[in-house]
């Protein structure tokens, strides 16, 4: 019995751990990889697994660093039940169909100009078919529900709490009656955020699979993150300008204009327009409203209580699909927020935008969530003046600004007390941490060694761990 890390080992995107038992292979998750474009390219195009030798899947949640790359393993010969939440397959559905479609759309866009210089075309990662097979593989399970998806494997999800539909999975293991219970935290959210329930923890585990993406940072207070945004958005209204905030469609957009719509209940916000320029936001946000078992007390409240009975949605608040109406946001006269994906600037209509916002002062730039190495928002974030938007280089002007305690991701602290309360109902023999930088994840084991929670590792790309 054995793990194997291919994704996410030292790095924040790109999920992927085997789990190696009875001969037979159990995925964690399959992500994209973000970061240098080629580098990117290349490793999720080629796959450190045998696809087609993958007996079984299990996907945490639906965002594209956790299930992105699936119709890649579809493509390459997976032919096998994937296990998720009846939300993360709702969501997982316009995820990635989106991401097909903006791979088809970036490489058509890039090539013309690689046509004219006369340079090889590029073709695209997966297209929509390749998505479509990888939906048709999904089977949806129950909260607390029990399932096998393998021989000597049995599982049940717990709430974890990042986003709709996210999942802790506790796996239990039996190999020629050697029983080990493996813990995969997926991402872990954090307590008393808006709409989600709070993260669950397992009892009698033995083994944790355990993200640590800001194990070496502490968030804000989240009401903190409600103020600030007020301020910055009601400057934007007096300047006159764009509010750009590029965010992920799913769970950061919904969290972004909960917020919103409570402070204009409230009579809190100036009268600024307020647009959310993403189809897969708008898709995401309809499977929000149909899965209110996801919902925590105060999401129910809010959604029982207002007048229009919608804490999605209100009266400045537009949601645009059609291409022309985004492209005829560039001229737009007058303040606005511009809320698009994707969150770390990669790729989507957000280049767009900051590609025409960036270079006037008047305009502000919000992150609301983590910034990859090498990826744009990350270069934009920490202070580059110069950038480079398809293939033409711009000048930043715009305030850039950073809306640290609206993360979906536990910190220091929360990460310590999820992993204390799940030790203290098990004997822990071992915790790899993942989906961390390696700072965050060195950081993040010297608070659990001092809690005696271990040992602790941080594992290298294709390391193997062994459940003993």
């Amino acid at each position: 019995m054995h793990v194997q890390f291919w994704g996410a080992a030292q790095t924040v995107t790109g999920s992927m751990h085997m789990v190696h038992v009875n001969d037979k292979q159990l995925l964690l998750d399959c992500g994209l990889y973000q970061g240098r474009r080629k580098e990117a390219f290349e490793r999720n195009r080629v796959f450190p697994i045998e696809a087609k030798d993958v007996d079984a899947m299990i996907l945490s949640h639906a965002h594209i660093d956790h299930s992105g790359n699936i119709p890649t393993l579809c493509k390459n010969g997976f032919r096998n039940t994937i296990y998720a939440t009846h939300a993360t397959r709702d969501l997982a559905v316009h995820l990635l169909m989106d991401a097909a479609h903006i791979q088809e759309m970036d490489t058509k866009y890039t090539n013309k100009k690689r046509k004219k210089q006369g340079k090889n075309l590029f073709e695209p990662l997966y297209v929509q078919q390749d998505a479509v097979q990888a939906i048709n593989r999904i089977r949806e399970i129950d909260y607390h529900e029990r399932f096998s998806p393998l021989p000597g494997v049995d599982c049940r999800f717990h709430e974890a709490g990042h986003m709709l539909g996210s999942a802790v999975s506790e796996i239990d293991l039996n190999e020629n009656g050697k029983k080990v219970k493996l813990v995969f935290s997926g991402d872990i959210g954090r307590p008393e955020m808006p709409i989600l329930r709070d993260p669950e923890t397992v009892e009698g585990a033995d083994y944790i699979i355990m993200e640590a993406t800001y194990g070496n940072r502490l968030h804000e207070k989240t009401g903190d993150a409600k103020a600030m945004l007020k301020e910055i958005v009601n400057e934007t209204f007096k300047k006159r300008g764009k509010l750009i905030i590029p965010a992920f469609s799913v769970g950061r957009t919904q969290q972004i204009v909960y917020w919103l719509d409570q402070l204009a209940e409230a009579g809190e916000l100036e009268p600024i327009k307020v647009f959310v320029d993403s189809p897969l936001a708008v898709n995401a946000t309809h499977v929000f409203r149909s899965h209110v078992e996801c919902y925590d007390e105060e999401m129910i409240y809010h959604m029982m209580n207002e007048d229009d009975n919608d804490p999605l949605g209100f009266r400045n608040l537009h949601y645009i699909r059609k291409v022309e109406m985004s492209k005829a946001l560039n001229n737009y006269d007058g303040p606005a927020v511009i809320i698009s994906a994707s969150g770390m600037c990669e790729a989507g209509r957000i280049l767009h935008h900051l590609k025409n916002s960036i270079g006037n002062p008047k305009n502000t730039i919000l992150f609301s969530g983590f910034q990859a190495f090498h990826t744009l928002g990350r270069r934009i974030l920490d202070g580059h003046k110069n950038i480079r938007i398809f293939g033409e280089e711009l000048i930043v002007h715009a305030d850039i600004h950073k809306l640290e305690s609206s993360s979906g991701h536990a910190d220091q602290e929360e990460l310590v007390d999820w992993a204390k309360a799940t030790a203290a109902k098990s004997n822990i023999k071992g915790v790899a941490l993942v989906h961390c930088e390696k700072d965050a994840a060195e950081a993040l084991k010297e608070k659990l060694d001092a809690q005696n929670i271990g040992p602790v590792i941080i594992p290298e790309r294709g390391q193997t761990w062994e459940l003993t």
